[in-house]
């Protein structure tokens, strides 16, 4: 523990995480540590992101919309203010704003937010991936800085990212116990982003679970749900879901389990037991992570939250891909199966899958539905955060991350930085919620590639790019299986203006000419 008494923070982001995936938030995949986090602290069941990994982190870092900070959508330089495709220098980061208390900064991960990098950006030290994926096995992409600074040593075979990343979180935590200051750990794997890859022992403890498919898995997750009390007794499970291609050409719903060719079933198999092996092994090394804060004395003062960036990735079609460039299928047969999740591999798993993985919500990554833009959020503190094993419902947003660590911290959000006019955080302490008062009514808004969304109260309005907006009462329909705009058409009008207001205020409007993305 810090002589000054403020609190360690650890923020650990996991990447492209479906919502129901976590075994406390009703999954099949075994995550006992995360849940030691949960039965130890609380879970929050309402909390959103920004709906993709760039813009999520943007507001994660920043206390900001994503657009406001630059990063509307991913990270080309689109001249255009809301896409930047890196942070502006109108926003400061959570490592600028604790290191005015005192605080060691580090970053182990994912950065992905544009060219200037961590350290530029308040972290001390970095390990990981500066771009968005690549392969787990091969070190290369995966860098140290600032240059010159100690690294491992793996040997051939040896490396696996998510192990690696570890490897520099228990190391740069070890580093700040030279001095009494605390330090903030962003701890921001890139599992279980595609390409889907883990080490054989971990893919083998889920060889055949996922040969029942993802209709009975839903319906399993779903169960599960309403057993932990974290969806309502009456709640009801969506149908299928819908998909479209990346150049939305193609769309439609995805297909039953039981329609699908013996073949196809043992391939995507396959690709799900892949999957939830490298969530697994996110969860046994951030078992590591606990138990070294416990060996020295410092779970108690720790904050500890872990989240996910967006809903699960319904990058495209039901059956996944093997090349992300042309975002073609290949089907594994007999030998090949074998070979799926190795170093010389690359898949990702389809939006049959991901509608699983995002049960009981609707839709998935990049969409302003509730399964694209819900994550499980886990808060321990043990020290202060005494509602232990609670389920809290109300609504927050990664914005609310840089309130409340100006809050518990005891430092200052700065008016200027380095000559610049800082924007006024977007977001709420949420130390109120850590200890149980009461809450206050929020207006959350969402954008991303002209899929929209608006949370006002129990209101929520949300839009697909070409389609008109919906409006559902998320108190008794979290899900959004009942549009009710037809009923209530003057509420549309008035959320559809605040939507409007917001989307000028923070930049998502203009909206850059060409869409880059979709052409690459």
């Amino acid at each position: 523990m810090t002589s000054n008494n403020k609190p360690n923070i650890v923020l650990i982001l996991a990447d492209d995480l479906g919502y129901s995936d976590l075994s406390c938030f009703g999954g099949e995949i075994d995550t006992p540590n995360i849940d030691s986090l949960a039965s130890n602290g609380l879970r929050f069941t309402q909390f959103y992101n920004s709906a993709r990994c760039c813009p999520s982190r943007a507001s994660l870092l920043t206390g900001v919309y994503p657009h406001q900070a630059g990063v509307g959508e991913m990270t080309e330089d689109r001249e255009t203010p809301g896409y930047r495709g890196f942070l502006k220098d109108q926003c400061v980061t959570l490592a600028q704003v604790l290191k005015g208390g005192d605080y060691h900064t580090y970053l182990a991960g994912k950065w992905h937010v544009g060219k200037q990098g961590p350290i530029k950006k308040g972290f001390d030290e970095f390990y990981g991936l500066l771009g968005g994926f690549t392969s787990f096995w091969d070190q290369k992409d995966y860098s140290r800085l600032p240059e010159g600074r100690p690294q491992h040593q793996y040997k051939d075979g040896e490396f696996y990212a998510t192990d690696a990343i570890t490897d520099y979180a228990l190391d740069f935590m070890e580093d700040s116990r030279k001095d009494d200051k605390p330090y903030f750990l962003y701890l921001s794997y890139n599992a279980p982003h595609f390409p889907l890859q883990a080490p054989e022992a971990d893919v083998a403890k889920y060889e055949g679970m996922y040969d029942r498919g993802w209709d009975r898995i839903r319906e399993e997750r779903f169960n599960r749900l309403k057993e932990l009390k974290l969806i309502p007794e009456d709640a009801k499970l969506p149908p299928r879901s819908e998909y479209w291609s990346r150049d939305r050409e193609i769309h439609g719903v995805i297909p039953s389990w039981d329609s699908l060719d013996p073949d196809r079933q043992k391939d995507l198999s396959k690709r799900m037991a892949i999957y939830a092996a490298m969530v697994d092994r996110m969860d046994q090394n951030i078992g590591r992570v606990i138990e070294d804060l416990r060996e020295n004395n410092e779970l108690d003062n720790t904050l500890i939250l872990f989240c996910s960036d967006n809903g699960a990735c319904g990058e495209w079609d039901p059956w996944g891909f093997d090349n992300w460039i042309t975002t073609s299928n290949f089907l594994h047969r007999k030998g090949d199966l074998d070979k799926m999740g190795g170093p010389n591999s690359y898949h990702s798993y389809g939006s049959g899958w991901a509608s699983a993985c995002s049960t009981p919500l609707r839709l998935y990554k990049h969409y302003g539905h509730e399964g694209g833009i819900s994550t499980p959020l886990i808060a321990q503190w043990p020290k202060v955060v005494t509602r232990q094993g609670e389920i809290d419902h109300r609504p927050g947003h990664f914005i609310d991350f840089m309130a409340t660590m100006v809050d518990i911290a005891g430092v200052e959000y700065p008016e200027k930085y380095e000559g610049h006019q800082i924007l006024p955080m977007e977001g709420k302490s949420m130390l109120p919620a850590f200890l149980g008062k009461e809450e206050e009514q929020r207006t959350l808004c969402f954008e991303h590639e002209q899929h929209c969304g608006i949370r006002h109260g129990k209101w929520k309005l949300s839009k697909i790019k070409e389609r008109d907006w919906e409006l559902y009462n998320i108190e008794n329909d979290r899900n959004e299986l009942v549009n009710v705009a037809d009923i209530y058409p003057e509420l549309v009008e008035k959320l559809t203006s605040m939507w409007k207001q917001w989307a000028d205020r923070t930049n998502v409007t203009p909206r850059p000419k060409t869409n880059l993305y979709q052409s690459s």
